[in-house]
């Protein structure tokens, strides 16, 4: 948090996120998509599993393992926002490094895979997944920024942080914040 901005106003922003519209389409879609991929993978998808060529079933196993274990830390940081909005959990928790998340390693690539072997919607489950992760990792640092991650702030966070106070201040002047900024 910079040293101009108060705690109120970045509870606010939370607040006006996960009080509104996008944090229930977002929450909705999210954990629908858990659902559905669960689904699958313990009825059709292990059915399919059993009858892949080798290579497709290594792969199917170890990707089907990341994919669950994606939705999970999506899962759990949509739980973990809903509870903060209720007053379950106070934001500076969530804020910590262990309930961040972000993307460590290389996302999957469904379509590097297509014509290998691997059930079509085995893939399509992949490629949603991978972009709902991308979508609440980009969430989640819009939200708590570097802070309780150990990442250094970029440049643009710092902008938008600066275009986001100027705009609740009245005092908005993008050219201003961006001269400012070089």
């Amino acid at each position: 948090m910079a040293a101009s901005e108060s705690p109120e106003s970045e509870v606010g922003a939370l607040g006006s996120f996960t009080g509104g519209k996008l944090f229930d389409t977002v929450f909705g879609k999210g954990m629908a998509l858990v659902e559905e991929t669960a689904s699958y993978l313990d009825g059709p998808g292990r059915e399919h599993s059993r009858t892949l060529p080798r290579e497709a079933g290594l792969t199917y196993s170890a990707w089907s393992m990341e994919l669950t274990t994606r939705l999970m830390q999506a899962a759990s940081w949509l739980v973990m926002q809903k509870a903060v909005r209720d007053g379950e959990m106070r934001r500076e928790d969530a804020a910590a490094r262990k309930y961040r998340i972000r993307r460590d390693d290389p996302p999957l690539d469904p379509d590097a895979q297509r014509d290998k072997g691997l059930p079509l919607r085995f893939l399509e489950l992949v490629a949603r997944s991978e972009a709902l992760f991308e979508q609440i990792c980009r969430l989640d640092n819009a939200l708590y920024g570097a802070q309780g991650a150990g990442h250094a702030t970029n440049a643009v966070s710092e902008q938008i942080a600066q275009l986001q106070k100027a705009a609740e201040t009245g005092a908005f002047d993008p050219l201003m914040v961006w001269r400012r900024g070089k």
